[in-house]
């Protein structure tokens, strides 16, 4: 059997697409990638070992404009070369995750009749696969609540299977995290970071929540803040005058690999809104304080983070309101509120789907026998 994924742009597009590659590809299936140039999958997905070639694309513009010219044309050629490499491999299924370059490659697939299945990760809908949604196969929803914000007329295509994740995330215990971080068993932890650019906006209000928890018994913090940040949150947190040396209550890392060690020891969890990241939240059934990124396409985080407010599973902070001594006042009234944590918890559990993996997998192999 054979897939052709695509996916792209930023890595809530690319983890989900690599981890269905990675599934198929144990199972014996031959797994071909469709990425853009110059974007992340170029980096990521070669490295994991699969076939991967470049077609043209670019993300068309909302309203009309001399880039919109430039992007068409692009479009034209990715769809040009997409039905070309579809025609030449002969997919069983073609698989998109979103992001402009899987417009092209998913359209020229249903133009060759073969089967397609899209992801959806967000409550609110990314452009292309909103486009896309009429002429795919199937539609495969992360969130339940995304279902309102797709044309009407197209219910009997959805699927609710979750978001897919690492199985590490899942099975790690808290004892391993707490030896690999080498952080202590009888504090409370809180998990701090912005995804996998960073975000300063976090990182300052941080400042504050560290000169707080400074000499705290109770409390031990890991901050992931970005490679790009990592240097001037250690500058202004000593600029705080606070000695990290002396304060190994605090671990302030650039990048952390190996999630599932962080999820592992974590009551409490500070985050953007993005879904992969939410996704390995609500499966780990962790309460959090989400802080949606304002600039995403369509506001698409703070819809993401507002269904999980909705639910009782994370309190959101909006970006304009951020500040240190709100963070401290979130933080305090969650995690000496066991009860309330508890009940979030719960929540947050309740909305996670650990068998996501599995669900799409087995959709694609329903398809694929079409």
């Amino acid at each position: 059997m054979k897939i052709i994924i695509t996916g792209g742009g930023t890595g809530g597009h690319i983890y989900p697409a690599l981890a269905v590659a990675r599934a198929l590809r144990e199972k014996g299936w031959e797994v071909q990638y469709l990425g853009s140039r110059g974007g992340l999958e170029g980096s990521l997905v070669p490295e994991e070992g699969f076939d991967y070639k470049e077609v043209e694309a670019a993300p068309l513009p909302r309203k009309i404009s001399l880039k919109l010219a430039g992007a068409a044309i692009k479009t034209l050629k990715g769809l040009t070369a997409s039905y070309r490499i579809i025609k030449k491999f002969k997919p069983d299924i073609v698989f998109g995750t979103g992001g402009f370059v899987a417009g092209p490659v998913v359209l020229a697939a249903t133009m060759l009749k073969v089967p397609t299945l899209i992801h959806e990760q967000n409550v609110y809908p990314g452009f292309t696969n909103k486009l896309l949604a009429r002429r795919v196969s199937a539609v495969a929803l992360n969130f339940a609540a995304a279902e309102e914000y797709f044309p009407k007329g197209i219910r009997t295509r959805f699927v609710h299977t979750g978001n897919p994740i690492r199985e590490a995330i899942i099975k790690t215990d808290r004892n391993s995290g707490l030896i690999k971080l080498k952080l202590e068993s009888n504090r409370k932890t809180l998990l701090v970071f912005g995804g996998s650019q960073g975000a300063m906006s976090i990182n300052k209000a941080m400042l504050d929540v560290y000169k707080y928890y400074e000499n705290s018994r109770q409390i031990q913090i890991i901050q992931i803040t970005g490679q790009k940040n990592y240097r001037k949150v250690l500058d202004d947190i000593n600029e705080k005058g606070i000695d990290l040396e002396k304060t190994r209550h605090f671990k302030i890392l650039p990048y952390l690999k190996e999630m599932e060690y962080a999820y592992a020891v974590a009551e409490l969890v500070i985050y953007r809104a993005g879904a992969t990241g939410i996704a390995e939240i609500t499966a780990k059934g962790l309460p959090a304080i989400l802080i949606p990124y304002p600039f995403a396409a369509e506001n698409h985080q703070e819809y993401n983070a507002r269904n999980l407010e909705k639910h009782g599973a994370a309190e959101v902070i909006l970006d304009k309101d951020l500040s240190g001594s709100l963070l401290i006042e979130k933080i305090e009234s969650m995690i000496n509120d066991e009860e309330k944590l508890a009940r979030m918890a719960a929540s947050s559990k309740e909305m996670g789907n650990r068998e996501a993996l599995d669900n799409i997998v087995n959709l694609i192999l329903e398809l694929a026998d079409l």
